[in-house]
């Protein structure tokens, strides 16, 4: 939700979307492993499912919409599910298959067309009775597994380019040291002002993309 839409604002679209979707599977794999031991694959494996499925249409529409158009359509995107964290909404139904298939459905979408796919499916796990370590498993199970099928879907469209191996290149030591260090300063953080920094930096990330800004910012 910060890296898209500041990415597409000086980069094709389709470029930002491929480089983003490798930075994250490539250095969030490590966590797997033990998450498949412990993740509910009852409820995982239908959203994985319908997110390998629907994420064609997201990767269509990013494919072949008009690029200012594309920049407008991730903002929108992101300043809703911006209003949604905000609003402190969570699933208050059953788990089932059905819902399950669903949320994966809506996530690959939103996936394919803007790698912002995570917060469907974290609003739904965070609102199930299970315990926090399988909740993050669940996660992690699924953005592995889901971003796998995304990749076919942007090899099919021709997303992989010489430009994409350069910015993954020079984003892997930088993400990865974000990573660190977030992840070191996570167990630090004050809840109260955890949420309001990381609400502040997407709506300045989602404002400063807007197309309208151009003339002034770019």
């Amino acid at each position: 939700m910060i890296f898209m839409p500041v990415a597409t604002s000086v980069v094709y679209p389709p470029t930002a979307a491929a480089s983003f979707l490798f930075l994250d599977f490539f250095i969030g794999l490590p966590l797997v492993f033990r998450a498949l031991r412990l993740c509910d694959w009852h409820t995982v494996l239908p959203a994985v499912i319908a997110s390998v499925i629907f994420v064609h249409v997201g990767a269509w529409f990013l494919a072949n919409t008009d690029v200012l158009l594309l920049r407008w359509l991730i903002f929108a995107i992101v300043t809703g599910v911006l209003l949604l964290l905000i609003s402190g909404w969570r699933y208050h139904g059953k788990p089932g298959i059905p819902v399950s298939l669903g949320i994966g459905a809506t996530s690959g979408i939103l996936g394919g067309v803007s790698q912002v796919s995570g917060p469907p499916v974290v609003a739904f796990w965070l609102s199930s009775a299970k315990e926090p370590a399988i909740v993050r498993a669940n996660l992690i199970v699924y953005f592995t597994l889901a971003s796998i099928g995304t990749i076919f879907a942007f090899a099919l469209n021709g997303f992989f380019t010489a430009e994409v191996g350069r910015l993954i290149i020079a984003g892997i030591p930088t993400y990865a040291l974000g990573i660190f260090l977030g992840s070191r300063g996570f167990g630090k953080a004050d809840p109260k002002y955890y949420r309001v920094t990381a609400y502040g930096l997407i709506a300045l990330a989602a404002a400063t993309s807007m197309p309208l800004l151009d003339g002034i910012l770019r």
